[in-house]
């Protein structure tokens, strides 16, 4: 894990405007009417940052993503109450389709990619609102991920888990987003492809000013790649700060990245029983 010092904080890029943040105010959701998954989440994701969002398994971080993203609806989820706002826009209750439209693009967990398609023709699905000229966004996002180029006329569902989450990712940035959406991108990854994933993602951060929101339960690389964190436990926002001090933080590291206060890693057996001992909770 980096020491504070070894963190390179991110001055926004000079275009990015001014109030330009998406955030997210006491937001409840309830799936079905009646199963209450999202308690009164509150947070920020600043313009042209990147900020992430730790939690274990149900701790209600992908259903914070479609609470903004406008996916709950498919899922028979809905807002009850709170506030989703990006640029002075309410985007609650706004479909998928309006909300990627306001400039919010969200990369699903597992890449979903269009298996029978091209990686070209996955590319340029993202495209679908007419934004910016796609021939040369192709080479922009071929830019990003060279790999891709040497695969653009191969099947996607032939390709690899990093080459398809390459694919997910460049097909979002087609839509030219304002604040990037990932849920898991690590998931299913080899170390060394998530280190290339997380490198890629904060180059795209620092050359477009996309601001990004990254779900992760890989809190040692999110944090490392990220500028601010928050935690989540049972559907609420339990710890923030800079993404240094998140690191440094003594409950993270024991509850998150398995490292006690003397400087050992805990055995699985002792981490697993974490829920009960945490001081937050």
């Amino acid at each position: 894990m980096p020491t504070p010092s070894a963190q390179v904080p991110l001055t926004p890029p000079a275009q990015v405007a001014m109030g330009s943040d998406l955030t997210v105010n006491n937001v409840e959701v309830v799936y079905h009417d009646i199963i209450q998954v999202l308690r009164g989440v509150s947070l920020t994701v600043r313009a042209g940052r990147v900020t992430s969002l730790l939690g274990t398994n149900g701790a209600g971080k992908t259903t914070t993503l479609r609470a903004i993203s406008g996916l709950l609806k498919p899922e028979n989820g809905k807002i009850r109450e709170g506030t989703v706002t990006f640029e002075g826009r309410n985007l609650s209750g706004l479909g998928g389709t309006e909300v990627v439209k306001a400039g919010v693009v969200q990369v699903p967990e597992g890449r979903r990619v269009f298996k029978h398609l091209s990686v070209e023709e996955n590319l340029r699905a993202g495209a679908i609102l007419g934004r910016g000229h796609w021939p040369s966004d192709l080479e922009r996002i071929y830019s990003y991920f060279p790999k891709l180029a040497g695969l653009r006329h191969k099947q996607a569902g032939y390709t690899s888990g990093g080459e398809q989450q390459m694919i997910a990712i460049g097909r979002a940035l087609m839509a030219h987003p304002k604040v990037l959406l990932l849920d898991e991108p690590s998931l299913g990854l080899a170390p060394l492809l998530v280190a290339e994933i997380f490198d890629n993602v904060r180059q795209i951060n620092r050359e477009e000013g996309v601001g990004v929101l990254v779900v992760e339960q890989n809190a040692s690389i999110a944090l490392r790649h990220s500028d601010y964190g928050y935690v989540m436990e049972g559907g609420r926002i339990v710890m923030e700060g800079e993404s240094a001090a998140l690191a440094d933080n003594p409950d993270v590291k024991e509850f998150y990245l398995g490292v006690t206060e003397q400087g050992g890693r805990k055995s699985f057996r002792e981490v697993k029983s974490y829920k009960r001992r945490k001081r937050w909770m």
